[in-house]
């Protein structure tokens, strides 16, 4: 299975997703870059003036919305921080999950509310 992000810099974007995610770089070309993670690859696609979404308002719709399983949502949050996403100002459960946008725009969030059973 593969999931790409429009994005304007995929060499960027892969950098961010590949370290956040402990993935590699597999494929790089002007255009996409791919990082290969446990069972998938994300893939970065260069898009020319890319409009990163509005969230949570509606202008420019999200184009992908992610959510990553943690066991320590401070941890994983000061780690994405630390790689250059950004928090978002709306965050409608912090306790359960976190809303961050990485490089490029895309929002995403880090949760504890995934059930483990659907995870094996």
């Amino acid at each position: 299975m593969a999931v790409s992000l429009d994005c304007a810099d995929p060499t960027a974007l892969a950098e961010f997703w590949s370290e956040l995610l402990d993935g590699q770089i597999v494929m790089r070309k002007d255009e996409v870059v791919a990082v290969k993670i446990e069972r998938m690859l994300l893939v970065m696609i260069q898009v020319p003036d890319h409009r990163p979404p509005s969230w949570p308002g509606n202008e420019v719709p999200k184009q992908i919305h992610l959510e990553l399983d943690v066991q320590d949502l401070d941890a994983a949050e000061a780690e994405a921080l630390r790689l250059g996403a950004r928090r978002a100002d709306t965050q409608p459960g912090p306790d359960k999950w976190r809303v961050f946008f990485d490089p490029a725009g895309h929002p995403f969030c880090f949760t504890t509310q995934i059930p483990r059973a659907a995870l094996e």
